[in-house]
């Protein structure tokens, strides 16, 4: 699961499927991620991925777009208020009921996983996205040959994640070099993929849990390969935020300018 926004549009006859329940470590947070992302204005969401993300998918009015592990709409109804047609989707049925809630017919919402978007037909879209959520995947060889089945002929997919080199969870940290009075990023593990149980809010006595799955960019490559998807660009963005004034704000505000937070990658349909 993960961000998005909205516009509705018919996207064909629905092709018939069996009833399957599916479950998602992040319906169990469905409303705390709403706010946090409605009521946060410092987020990273609205801070660096919005304003990044609508200059690389150069919306333009009436351009068809699907938001696959779409969270509770948050980037989708970005998507609608840019003119675009936007279709969304995510495995979790609370997630979608609040993107329903804050979008209202703006945006045409499903219940589906990324791995099996049934509800439309082949080559329908110019775009797909998928933001801040594909770690949270466990299928991405399923996933990605289904963002190019629905994905018109040279269409692009957009993916938006932590970066997997250097934000690796339980395998990288934060460090500072009292010697050289430099703050640096630890890497302990980075080739092995694996899977993290994450702590949404971590110090308390009873914390949801999140699953996230870790994969190298050489595994992103080739399963977007294996999908018929070439990578046409890579962007590698870095945190808006700045440390308080005292002895490490230098050197900390220095890290984050240089050890990206997010990976950005544009791939084309062949």
């Amino acid at each position: 699961m993960e961000l998005a926004i909205w516009v509705r549009f018919p996207v064909g006859t629905p092709r018939v499927m069996k009833k399957k329940s599916h479950t998602t470590s992040w319906g169990g947070v469905a409303d705390w991620y709403s706010s946090y992302l409605e009521t946060t204005e410092d987020s990273y969401q609205k801070q660096v991925i919005l304003p990044n993300l609508l200059r690389v998918l150069g919306l333009k009015p009436g351009m068809k777009i699907i938001d696959i592990a779409c969270g509770q709409g948050f980037f989708s109804r970005e998507f609608a208020a840019a003119g675009a047609e936007v279709v969304a989707s995510d495995i979790a049925q609370p997630l979608i009921a609040q993107a329903k809630k804050l979008s209202g017919k703006a945006v045409q919402y499903y219940v589906a996983p990324a791995d099996n978007l049934n509800f439309t037909k082949s080559e329908v879209f110019d775009a797909a996205t998928i933001v801040l959520a594909i770690q949270n995947i466990k299928n991405i060889d399923g996933t990605f040959k289904e963002a190019r089945r629905v994905l018109k002929p040279g269409g692009k997919l957009v993916m938006v994640l932590m970066h997997p080199a250097f934000r690796i969870p339980g395998h990288s940290s934060w460090g500072f070099d009292e010697e050289a009075q430099e703050q640096y990023r630890r890497i302990d593990s980075y080739l092995s993929a694996h899977t993290a149980e994450l702590l949404v809010h971590p110090g308390k006595k009873e914390s949801p849990k999140t699953t996230s799955y870790h994969r190298s960019l050489q595994d992103f490559s080739k399963a977007l390969f294996k999908a018929g998807f070439s990578i046409t660009r890579l962007e590698e963005w870095i945190s808006h935020k700045q440390s308080q004034s005292g002895p490490r704000q230098k050197t900390e505000d220095t890290a984050r300018k240089e050890i990206p937070m997010f990976l950005m990658l544009e791939c084309k349909s062949n």
